[in-house]
């Protein structure tokens, strides 16, 4: 049987680079390399495409030398890698490409619209999906569209804050009591956010989110609330895995206790009643199909102590690393990590397919 030529894409110019990189090592080593040639492609900060040896060697986590890389560029007219330096061509035409890069220029819909216009099928979800799912303001009015509950927020944009701060502050102080959580709206892995409990802390927390985005969101914090997370894999009729529970070892998830040590709990299957694990599995499908989701994501939502159930966000592509929740969750629901990227790979196909086929009958 031929084997199928895939592109890994990893790395990425946004500060969720290293949990990208994590993650295409965890894919690479996983894969079943006797149905799958895998070309590693790595993107550095700058943004410049990496092909091959350094390419694995990032994998590795050694340090490459500039002199070492073979910089490469994708060629929207054919869908193969041409050299930088020379304009040559280094691969044909892959028969599938996975964008396993995380946050903008990676997760928002940007790489997609490149490898849509380069004709290559590619694992995942398509450009506006992508941009929705990033973008938490406008994932939100769309689940605010479909009735799925959520919390109280506001958003307010970088240059607003930079030159009416006070008004920012007493608009977010009428709207919203203390704690909240200040969020950049573009971003994730828990990157830039805080919680702020008062006017100081919540100035500081402003401005570290606009750092990172030029929109900021504040939305109420649910105290004691448990984190839940579901897993979604499919095209036109996806199905949802079991419930997972994170137990944070910090006052809340944040980049540190995802992905830098070992103090939060993944408690997969997460301890609920029936009845609430299929109310989250189904508002994880209401919420996959909302925005027009393809191949896979994670829904992550909050349970007050009260029993409320409220949707969090959705994450388009969701980590990979050796202690993500995404692929455990499916583990757990009898889908091995190796037949998990098969399924993946055989969706982003299909839903190619299925694009090629629409105007094919039009004469």
């Amino acid at each position: 049987m031929k084997k199928l030529k895939v592109l890994l894409l990893f790395g990425g110019e946004s500060a969720e680079h290293e949990v990208s990189v994590i993650s295409a090592r965890s894919v690479c080593a996983a894969i079943d390399h006797n149905r799958y040639d895998v070309v590693p492609v790595g993107i550095s900060r700058s943004g410049q495409w990496c092909l091959s040896e350094s390419g694995y060697d990032a994998l590795e986590g050694k340090v490459v030398s500039p002199e070492k890389m073979t910089s490469v560029h994708l060629a929207i007219d054919s869908g193969a890698l041409i050299r930088s330096d020379n304009g040559r061509p280094v691969d044909q035409v892959f028969d599938i490409v996975f964008p396993l890069l995380h946050g903008p220029n990676g997760e928002d819909g940007t790489v997609q619209g490149l490898l849509a216009l380069a004709g290559l099928p590619y694992v995942g979800a398509g450009v506006a999906a992508s941009a929705v799912g990033m973008d938490k303001e406008l994932a939100r009015a769309v689940f605010m569209a479909k009735g799925l509950a959520q919390t109280d927020y506001l958003v307010a944009h970088k240059s607003r804050w930079q030159s009416h701060a006070s008004q920012v502050i007493k608009e977010i102080e009428d709207t919203l009591e203390y704690p909240v959580f200040v969020k950049p709206v573009n971003l994730g892995s828990s990157i830039g956010i805080s919680k702020a409990t008062d006017r100081d802390s919540l100035e500081k927390a402003i401005q570290k989110a606009a750092c990172y985005d030029i929109k900021i969101m504040v939305e109420r914090s649910v105290e004691f609330a448990r984190e839940l997370e579901c897993a979604v894999l499919g095209n036109d009729n996806p199905r949802a895995s079991i419930i997972g529970e994170i137990v944070p070892g910090a006052e809340f998830y944040d980049y540190s206790t995802k992905y830098l040590d070992d103090r939060s709990q993944l408690i997969v299957p997460a301890d609920l009643p029936d009845s609430v694990s299929e109310k989250i599995r189904e508002m994880s499908i209401e919420a996959f199909k909302a925005v027009d989701g393809a191949g896979l994501s994670r829904v992550d939502f909050l349970m007050s102590p009260s029993g409320e159930i409220v949707i969090n966000e959705i994450n388009t592509m969701p980590g990979f690393t050796p202690i993500s929740m995404y692929p455990r969750l499916w583990e757990a629901s009898g889908l091995e990590y190796p037949r998990l990227i098969d399924e993946l790979i055989e969706l982003g196909l299909a839903r190619h397919h299925q694009k090629s086929e629409v105007g094919s009958d039009v004469s």
